[in-house]
């Protein structure tokens, strides 16, 4: 028997984060998150995470787009403070998704006002 793919199993999570967040789900967006306790497995989710938003990040006007640089800046010294730290790397799963979310809402605004 093979062990899951890591990349998958981080995205799978952050898809799970993700939809808990968005529903409002705050306990929900917790648990996904309580039973990952290696480090490795909650970076994996991280980098999810950020491929995600840096994608969104790109479809914003330039000047949301800086912001958002600046935002992830941020989100990366709270991921690194928190290096050996599974419970500090949680709230920046947190934060992230959190973050990308503003990051779709921003877009579809950016959109409507386009369209």
């Amino acid at each position: 028997m093979t062990s899951p793919d890591p990349t998958a199993l981080g995205r799978e999570r952050a898809g799970a984060l993700l939809g808990r967040i968005e529903a409002g789900d705050a306990a929900g967006a917790d648990a996904v998150l309580a039973g990952v306790d290696e480090v490795r497995d909650l970076v994996y989710v991280g980098a999810a995470l950020t491929a995600l938003s840096r994608a969104e990040a790109r479809g914003l006007p330039p000047a949301q787009r800086a912001q958002a640089n600046t935002r992830q800046l941020a989100l990366g010294t709270v991921r690194d403070a928190a290096r050996d730290d599974p419970a500090g790397l949680r709230t920046w799963l947190r934060r992230s998704a959190e973050e990308l979310l503003l990051l779709r809402s921003l877009r579809a605004a950016a959109d409507r006002l386009v369209g």
